[in-house]
């Protein structure tokens, strides 16, 4: 029997100011936030090292407090909000916040997906290779319907991800289509809604000192 085609999603086109929100330059010395996590040795390894649905290579914390305060006053700034956290489910879990990821070429590709709304309203995501392409950086997405049609964006409630509002874990190949990408550049901080379907663009190199790194935000707002 066939999988049941996925359902349509509300859209809303990615727009910088109401969506998402670009921060270049924030940090004040991004070179020797990157030389501490080259230093690192704590690296929990994700595939195709361990059987991992995430890629790559992940440590926690990425910046120390005086960096991430830089850049949870720009997050305020920007959305408007009095107070940010870390959400926490029932058990205890979170999602891995101010985390640092380093992903190869051949370690994988773009994978559309949104953050949990019962975990995160914000998400941003802070790259720290000077030397990576510029198409390595961060691209939001929209359904592509059976037919050729085109859907929608964002998940909304009473959904909390994806996989709830479109009601199946599996998709066929080209069910997402890029609606609007965004350059990876050093030292540039994306933040935005965490509702929207995005990915990583693309990634690039084969050792830790040029394969795409980039530290990762989820944050509650109100």
């Amino acid at each position: 029997m066939a999988a049941p085609a996925p359902k349509p999603l509300p859209y809303r086109k990615p727009t910088e100011g109401r969506d998402y929100w670009l921060v270049d330059d924030i940090l004040p010395d991004p070179a020797l936030v990157r030389a501490r996590c080259l230093a690192r040795t704590d690296w929990t390894e994700g595939y195709p090292y361990k059987p991992e649905a995430w890629p790559g290579m992940r440590a926690i914390p990425a910046l120390l407090p005086d960096e991430l305060a830089i850049v949870e006053s720009r997050v305020l700034a920007a959305t408007g909000s009095r107070r940010l956290w870390v959400q926490e489910t029932p058990d205890g879990g979170h999602l891995n916040h101010n985390c640092v990821q380093v992903v190869g070429v051949d370690e994988s590709g773009p994978k559309p997906h949104t953050d949990s709304r019962a975990l995160c309203r914000y998400a941003a995501v802070l790259y720290l290779n000077p030397d990576a392409p510029t198409h390595c950086g961060t691209s939001f997405y929209r359904q592509r319907l059976p037919g050729g049609r085109m859907g929608g964006n964002v998940v909304m409630p009473p959904h909390a991800n994806l996989v709830e509002a479109l009601g199946t874990r599996f998709v066929a190949v080209g069910s997402f289509e890029e609606d609007v990408r965004i350059a990876h550049r050093c030292n540039r901080l994306l933040l935005y809604r965490a509702n929207l379907i995005h990915s990583a663009t693309a990634y690039c190199g084969s050792t830790l000192a040029d394969k795409r790194m980039a530290a990762v935000f989820f944050w509650m707002a109100a």
